[in-house]
């Protein structure tokens, strides 16, 4: 398995030109047994000679942290428009309900990892609804283990190495964190929230809120706010975005479909009708079933790597 170098490797063209050779790398890994409860799981990619282009960032169930390997992360657009854009050497965002938009010119590296929001007290040292809706650069929560990260990641000789120092290193940080407070426990949040999240996820964000809350023995009003501050979103939010993120796995799944297909994952995933599908797709991903699987039909077959149920 090839492994990513600081720099890129190139070959000379027909006219002289120094140009780079195609890359095009993803791979996948598990994290560490006791990591699992706080990340899902980590992606490891490098391209070079590919055509530039644009990526959405999709709304999901985990927050995303990436460090970059090369060439910083640009995002044109934040979910928060309110954000500038701007360039990453290494990102932490929050679960969000609006895309991202990314870009790159033709070269790109890093390490993504997906953190679950419920393990964002212990690994992170601060609850998930911190981050909602926001991109930061990860070296504001993380610190020097970004550029320690980044330093011991490239040079690695493979993927296997590079997941297994995101191991060592996030392992480092949740002890820290562990000790910091006397247990993992006290860093985990109310157990009427991690029931609520689990049930949304369980249901693929069909469960109904006030069922949620009658199951918890709190008043709904109570029930959304803790929820927010833990998780980033209100329930009804992470339902939808629960929802949304299992149509489109099933989606790029059978990438092709056909307008009966989509109909038939519409009521598989709890949407009233192929319309309210494709509208929750324009107001999440910014386009349509149709265009975002042919926009990105590429980062499909090398992304889809994860689901809640990994």
């Amino acid at each position: 398995m090839s492994g990513a170098s600081g720099s890129a490797s190139v070959r000379e063209s027909s006219t002289g030109e120094l140009v780079d050779e195609l890359v095009d790398e993803h791979r996948h890994g598990r994290p560490a047994g006791p990591l699992r409860p706080f990340v899902a799981g980590y992606a490891g990619y490098r391209q070079r000679g590919v055509p530039p282009a644009r990526h959405r960032g999709l709304p999901s169930p985990f927050l995303t942290l990436i460090f970059t390997l090369d060439e910083p992360l640009v995002l044109l657009a934040h979910p928060d428009p309110r954000q500038p854009p701007g360039d990453f050497g290494a990102l932490l965002g929050g679960l969000h309900s609006a895309p991202a938009l990314i870009t790159h010119d033709g070269a790109q590296s890093g390490l993504q990892v997906a953190l679950r929001p419920l393990g964002a007290r212990a690994l992170l040292g601060l609850p998930a609804g911190e981050l909602a809706e926001l991109d930061v650069p990860a070296e504001a929560v993380l610190g020097p283990l970004c550029a320690e990260l980044r330093a011991r990641a490239l040079a690695a000789p493979g993927w296997p190495e590079r997941f297994a120092i995101l191991d060592e290193i996030l392992l480092r940080r949740l002890a820290a964190a562990t000790q910091a407070t006397q247990a993992t426990q006290a860093a985990m949040p109310a157990p009427e929230v991690r029931f609520a999240w689990h049930q949304l996820l369980r249901t693929g964000g069909t469960a109904r809120i006030s069922d949620l809350a009658a199951e918890t023995g709190w008043s709904g009003r109570h029930l959304t706010s803790r929820f927010r501050t833990e998780i980033g979103l209100t329930p009804k939010a992470a339902a939808r975005v629960v929802r949304f993120d299992r149509a489109r796995h099933l989606l790029a799944a059978n990438a092709g479909g056909t307008g009966h297909h989509l109909a038939d994952l519409a009521a598989a995933c709890g949407y009233f009708d192929q319309a309210h599908l494709a509208r929750e797709f324009r107001a999440l991903a910014g386009c349509p079933p149709s265009q975002w699987i042919t926009e990105e039909f590429r980062n499909i077959q090398a992304g889809a790597w994860l689901s809640e149920g990994a």
